[in-house]
């Protein structure tokens, strides 16, 4: 992790140079004792053990895409909730699904990496704006334990003012 992830997400001073998921085990720890965190300290593989939540939070389309071809399937059958944050400087988009008309609008949303906003998704971002993705992105989690309507595709762009959210259904 670097200086700049300290200002855009939320990260202490002290775990510069430490790895995300090391950071994030620790800060939950601090929330929570008895929390139990399994931490993963690696890139994705397919045959890695995602449980039944998956929270894709990477800089890459094509990494997300990857990710997201490990997991479809799962998706459709209704094995596993998926939430995915995408951020461009205050312009949030959280994208949820659980079920297959979940998974059918999310595949549209993927796109060539070539087509991609160079840069990190934090690069013109705030603070605030990673804790408003995150909060999100746990509010569709709730609404999945609550077996509860996932709001499929929810954009923020906090500079405008302007909120749209559209259900799977």
């Amino acid at each position: 992790m670097d200086h700049s992830n300290v200002t855009t997400q939320r990260y202490r001073h002290a775990s510069v140079g430490d790895d995300k998921v090391l950071a994030t085990r620790f800060d939950i720890g601090c929330l929570d004792k008895s929390v139990d965190v399994e931490m993963i300290c690696d890139r994705y593989r397919a045959r890695l053990d995602t449980g039944n939540a998956l929270f894709c939070c990477v800089d890459s389309i094509s990494i997300r895409e990857a990710i997201w071809r490990g997991r479809q399937q799962q998706v459709r059958a209704g094995r596993l909730f998926w939430t995915d944050g995408r951020m461009l400087g205050e312009v949030i988009r959280v994208l949820a699904a659980a079920d297959p008309p979940g998974a059918i609008h999310y595949q549209t949303t993927l796109f060539a990496q070539a087509e991609a906003q160079a840069g990190r998704c934090t690069a013109r971002s705030t603070i605030y704006a990673a804790s408003i993705t995150a909060g999100l992105m746990i509010h569709q989690f709730t609404r999945w334990l609550r077996q509860l309507p996932l709001d499929a595709d929810t954009t923020l762009n906090l500079l405008s003012g302007e909120w749209s959210v559209a259900t799977g259904n």
